[in-house]
């Protein structure tokens, strides 16, 4: 198994751009980046391709996260919506990162059948477009959101482009404070490669309301990473979506060593 851990966009410790962030996660033994575009991609292909080169030449994983203004489940939305994650892709593409991840959409006043549908609709369209970039639908931790293990899976089973992001903190929130790892591996067993983010998080009978620092809030990430190591999955990226990014990344990773596994 290969693990590949980071911070979800530029570091605490980063005072820099991305590139001064692909150099910093380099440098205090990170091996992984996850590339915020959650307020608009606001990033040219030039410079993707620059982004690009500079992490394949220090050997750190990269993956984006779409906006958050997208929902797959109104009408109104949709195009628009579809835009931003395409343009997510066309700069992954440019700087070699394989998976998109976004929150597909809300249910409103739709049925879970009519949001499926649309979710589907727009993932068949779009997973044509950009060959070797993965469409990433994240578990989702509000009740109000589109975005069950359930839900996604079904969508994967229909459009293999499309991969469960599994998000723990959302798993563990829109279930009320439980979370069952055999049942969440058990249904994601088949695939080869895995994206998951991790967090503590705060939560209300709605479900997510706020990520927190792994330290002192749940779900435990002890029990994420013994849980992760006891999969036969040959690769998985773990990114820290902490208020303290990469100081909960490495304390996830020295974790992670503690227990037995060797970075490579």
């Amino acid at each position: 198994m290969k693990i590949n851990i980071g911070p979800a966009g530029i570091p605490l410790g980063c005072k820099g751009g991305i590139l001064d962030a692909i150099k910093y996660v380099k440098k205090i033994g990170l091996n992984a980046i996850e590339i915020e575009f959650v307020r608009g991609v606001r990033m040219n292909n030039e410079l993707a391709k620059k982004v690009g080169e500079l992490a394949k030449s220090l050997g750190i994983k990269l993956s984006i996260h779409a906006p958050y203004f997208i929902n797959l489940c109104n009408e109104e939305k949709v195009k628009a919506s579809e835009k931003r994650i395409l343009d997510s892709c066309e700069r992954a593409y440019y700087m070699g990162a394989n998976i998109v991840v976004f929150h597909p959409g809300y249910y409103g006043n739709k049925s879970k059948e009519e949001c499926f549908n649309m979710v589907l609709s727009s993932c068949k369209e779009m997973s044509k477009k950009y060959s070797g970039v993965f469409l990433g639908l994240e578990t989702t931790g509000k009740k109000s959101q589109f975005g069950t293990l359930e839900e996604i899976m079904k969508i994967h089973s229909k459009v293999k482009e499309c991969l469960p992001v599994i998000d723990f903190a959302h798993i563990y929130a829109r279930n009320n404070g439980n979370i069952n790892y055999e049942e969440i591996f058990s249904k994601i067993k088949d695939l080869k490669f895995l994206h998951t983010h991790f967090s503590g998080i705060e939560f209300t009978e709605k479900g997510e309301r706020k990520h927190l620092p792994i330290s002192k809030s749940k779900p435990d990430y002890k029990e994420i990473a013994k849980n992760i190591l006891k999969q036969k999955i040959k690769e998985i990226t773990l990114i820290s979506e902490s208020p303290l990014l990469e100081k909960d990344a490495l304390i996830m990773k020295n974790y992670i060593e503690s227990i037995g596994f060797k970075f490579k």
